[in-house]
């Protein structure tokens, strides 16, 4: 029994350690930028030792993976909720607002992430596995979006629910980046708006007929 408790409360300290460590390395990397950043500055805001962040990750990269998974999960439930609450009869417009409202659009994290992204860009092994981690999100809308919609239609021009989760992402992409040269929260959510209107509907508010997701 002791033993147990004693590996309870060391778990719990693990995990408030590595939660401590990605914390301050969000911060850090918004601060100054991922390719900035050392694993000593990231201990140093944390407050914990190099052997601290080794006992938890191996690498910044491992680290950076961790924060964009958080995050990616995040967008995922917060785009699944908000599909979710009308059941099989989506309200495509009355959703697409819900969306806009409740979407991550934090700059800091838009920052971290372009950053990044820049990185991936050079390094193949980083590229596959950021590339791995957009795909699930796409499937995790993909998925709800198909649920959600039941047998009600998506334009045909999307080609079923995997391709209006490309749109989705790729909408989402294209207004955070507008966001990220004009810090307008308010302006970037409308746009998304907009957008996810058109993408998802005939442009006019009302759902297509022309494709039935089975």
């Amino acid at each position: 029994m002791a033993a147990r408790t004693t590996t309870g409360r060391v778990t719990r300290r693990r995990v408030r350690t590595r939660a401590e460590l990605l914390d301050a390395a969000f911060a850090v990397f918004a601060a100054k930028g991922f390719g900035h950043v050392s694993i000593e500055e990231v201990c140093q805001a944390a407050g914990y030792s190099r052997g601290a962040f080794y006992s938890n990750f191996d690498s910044l990269d491992e680290l950076f993976f961790a924060l964009y998974r958080e995050r990616a999960e995040l967008i995922a439930e917060q785009v699944s909720g908000a599909l979710a609450v009308d059941g099989p009869d989506l309200d495509v417009p009355a959703t697409v607002d819900r969306v806009t409202e409740v979407l991550l659009l934090d700059r800091d994290w838009l920052l971290v992430k372009t950053d990044f992204l820049v990185h991936a860009a050079r390094d193949p092994a980083v590229a596959r596995t950021l590339l791995e981690h957009r795909a699930r999100l796409r499937r995790a809308i993909a998925d709800r979006l198909g649920r959600a919609r039941g047998n009600s239609a998506l334009p045909a021009v999307l080609g079923g629910a995997d391709g209006a989760a490309h749109a989705v992402v790729a909408a989402y992409d294209g207004v955070t980046t507008q966001l990220l040269l004009d810090g307008d929260v308010a302006r970037a959510r409308g746009w998304l708006k907009q957008l996810l209107t058109a993408l998802l509907t005939d442009g006019s508010g009302t759902t297509a007929r022309a494709e039935r997701i089975v």
